[in-house]
């Protein structure tokens, strides 16, 4: 009889009950993976939405770059060395001026550091662009990258020479300084950066308050 429960088993015994269930963290102990579950499941979801909020701030940026680009193409061939087009009476025109400062005409005698500031800025864009999941800062930098590459591209390819070239300004209201799309795409970014930083949103999507 004893030999018998030895080979059959009892319910109380340890082989039995080895036999009919799983002992705790035996689960655990074939499957780790499951403790990690969570976090690798959520890895898969947000990388594509990374890599949209990515594709928005690039397809701002080619919008941006373009039409800062084809209006600057238009200005030199039709508007440079001709009388100015009013487009609102004497409250806003359109005048082909040469720009060798900043923005809005800004600092004329640091054309080179202003070349390099603006190389810059694309770079921390194109960095920050790995950690980005919200699409408000995608549409920002969008335009901050757009109309860097604009200004920079006439920086480098237009007289007088490499990384000293002026920018071709033509949007000209009155009482206020010239300045072009690429100006406008940057200041619009800027503005919309210094709202989503009072709101507490931060480029990876968090939300977090003072």
């Amino acid at each position: 009889m004893a030999e018998a429960e030895r080979i059959i088993g009892t319910p109380d015994s340890p082989e039995a009950a080895g036999d009919g269930q799983e002992r705790p963290g035996a689960e655990q102990a074939r499957s780790p993976e499951r403790a990690e579950g969570p976090e690798q499941a959520q890895s898969p979801a947000e990388r594509p939405r990374g890599r949209r909020r990515v594709a928005v701030l690039f397809a701002v940026a080619a919008v941006a770059y373009v039409l800062d680009l084809v209006s600057k193409m238009i200005v030199v061939a039709k508007l440079e060395h001709h009388e100015p087009i009013e487009i609102i009476g004497d409250w806003l025109r359109f005048e082909a001026i040469r720009n060798a400062g900043a923005a809005f005409g800004f600092g004329e005698a640091f054309t080179v550091i202003f070349t390099v500031i603006a190389a810059a800025v694309i770079v921390v864009i194109a960095r920050l662009a790995r950690k980005l999941y919200s699409l408000p800062w995608a549409i920002a930098l969008g335009l901050l990258l757009g109309g860097a590459l604009g200004n920079l591209t006439d920086r480098i390819f237009r007289s007088p020479g490499v990384f000293e070239g002026a920018v071709v300004d033509f949007i000209a209201p009155k009482h206020f300084a010239v300045f072009n799309l690429a100006d406008s795409a940057i200041v619009c970014g800027g503005i919309l950066i210094v709202l989503l930083s009072f709101r507490g949103l931060d480029p990876d999507g968090t939300v977090h308050k003072d």
